[in-house]
């Protein structure tokens, strides 16, 4: 939860209860999300779907959804300017808006895209698969977001009988437990204000930071410092002076947008008119797509690949497993769905997709059949379509997603075959693959060094060794002084043994012969010895 303290010297300063990893919130029906204002790209993607054309109809009575991969944006937080990041109640609300949405879509028994053969009501943990990087916001987002897809069952559905007689019944009117697996990127995302440094890329990064060298960016630097200084009484203590510039666009977007949101008095001046704030947010839109992806760059966009690959894996083992995999779920930042739209050229069926995302935006991949299925039956590969989905903010029954043509193919639907290939030219589906794409040669990635110098330094040196002197084997070397050590050490003991007048006697000898006082007295001496 956050409460806002009005201050005349840092507007934007704020107290923040921070939210455990339980997501103890209040319950998503007591916020409310009429307050909020569209975005520019909300308003912009609205029309663009308005504009389809009626053609793109998803309806098909005789279609039959085998599964679904999804990427969803977390619920609103509080500023990457101050970290650390938290998913606030209003953010709670959203994530729970959508996944209620997705579940009416997709679960439900009514649901008019119900994948084949899901579970309705109480979760089948082998049908789902949930990820998110070890990132709080990320993190308690999916949580919220499966509380809406499946929430809690009841008394009735939630008590199990035991083997005694007696019954046992599941906490918090039912609540269900879906595990959630952490990926190895992203981690930390959403405390940073550079999302590519959670790439951990060594190549994504340069090719990133290149952006900063172009052209492009050159001139809006120049021609917006004057536009970024007028912000400087409302960002106060944030950001320096020496910061206020289109350098830092998005985070000094990202600032001002979370505080209009949740602090009516943030602004006294009116400083932040509407087209001042529509014109912070094209910018931050611009700065971040350019950093993002890049058409003659692709590995700016390794988010995207890695993404695409965890797509196409997923939806594989539904073909492959015949739908024992029904539903994928992934949590992520802004930059992956950027670097996504660019490589799968969605920029190209609305330029809107170079924008940012909004808070619990999400991208799904629907897995169909032109055909009704009988039971226990599934089509044949040639007869398996993807349809791609996306929605711009909060997806509700009343702001639905949008189909959108993937690859710049135009169709409303592609062949798996076409998807798989679209997909397999960008995605890095390995860690070899991800390892030599990046130019990462060290830790897990050592093992893939092209140069050979993978192996640790000792490893070298003892190559080396081998290499000199008399040219005996480290095998044999590794005898020979084995050998030499055992021989110093036996005569050591005898030399003792000599000088100290001690002889050798068997154990069952020593406690037969000597009572305890001659066994203290042995002790001793060997103690001596030692």
């Amino acid at each position: 939860m956050v409460s806002f303290i009005s201050s005349s010297t840092h507007p934007l300063v704020f107290l923040i209860t921070q939210i455990p990893a339980s997501v103890s919130l209040p319950h998503p029906s007591e916020v409310t999300l009429d307050h909020r204002m569209p975005s520019a790209n909300s308003l912009l993607l609205t029309a663009a779907a308005a504009a389809l054309p009626a053609a793109w109809a998803q309806t098909n009575s005789d279609e039959t959804i085998l599964g679904v991969y999804m990427f969803h944006r977390h619920g609103d937080r509080t500023a990457k300017a101050t970290a650390p990041a938290n998913l606030t109640t209003l953010g709670y609300r959203e994530v729970y808006t959508s996944g209620s949405y997705y579940r009416n879509r997709y679960v439900a028994s009514s649901a008019p895209f119900q994948i084949s053969g899901i579970n309705s009501d109480l979760v089948k943990q082998s049908q789902i698969s949930v990820l998110s990087p070890a990132d709080d916001v990320l993190e308690n987002s999916a949580l919220g977001f499966l509380q809406g897809l499946y929430p809690p069952v009841g008394d009735s559905m939630g008590t199990t009988e035991l083997g005694n007689g007696s019954s046992v019944t599941a906490p918090l009117d039912g609540y269900q437990l879906i595990p959630i697996g952490l990926v190895d990127t992203g981690s930390g995302s959403e405390d940073s204000s550079w999302l590519q440094s959670a790439q951990g890329c060594a190549k994504a990064t340069s090719s990133s930071n290149n952006y900063f060298l172009s052209q492009q960016y050159q001139d809006l630097l120049a021609s917006t410092q004057d536009f970024y200084e007028q912000f400087e009484p409302v960002v106060n203590g944030s950001f320096d002076e020496s910061e206020l510039n289109f350098k830092n666009a998005y985070t000094i977007y990202d600032l001002i947008n979370v505080a209009r949101i949740h602090n009516s008095s943030f602004d006294p001046n009116d400083i932040v008119t509407d087209d001042r704030f529509f014109q912070l947010r094209t910018l931050a839109d611009s700065q971040q797509w350019g950093l993002a992806y890049n058409s003659s760059d692709d590995m700016r966009a390794v988010a995207g690949m890695t993404l695409a690959a965890e797509i196409l894996e997923f939806l594989n083992d539904t073909i492959e497993n015949q739908g024992q995999s029904k539903i994928g779920v992934q949590f992520g930042s802004y930059g992956t769905f950027m670097s996504f739209f660019g490589l799968a050229q969605l920029e190209k069926a609305s330029p809107d997709f170079k924008g940012v995302p909004d808070y619990a935006s999400a991208m799904s991949f629907e897995l169909v059949t032109n055909q009704t299925l009988p039971t226990g039956t599934w089509p044949a590969e040639e007869d398996i379509y993807v349809r791609f989905l996306f929605h711009n903010g909060t997806t509700s029954n009343t702001s639905e997603p949008t189909v959108y043509p993937l690859f710049n193919s135009g169709q409303e639907t592609i062949s798996w075959d076409r998807f798989a290939s679209g997909m397999h030219e960008f995605a890095l589906g390995s860690t070899e693959k991800w390892c030599m794409a990046c130019g990462n040669f060290t830790g897990e990635c050592a093992a893939y060094d092209p140069s050979g110098s993978s192996s640790s330094s000792d490893s070298q040196d003892a190559s080396a060794s081998a290499q000199t002197g008399s040219g005996i084997s480290p095998a044999v070397n590794g005898v020979i002084g084995a050998m030499v050590t055992l021989a110093v050490v036996l005569g050591l003991e005898a030399l003792v043994m000599l000088l100290g007048g001690f002889r050798l006697v068997r154990k069952n000898k020593l406690r037969q012969g000597f009572g305890g006082e001659g066994a203290e007295k042995v002790g001793e001496g060997a103690e001596k010895a030692a």
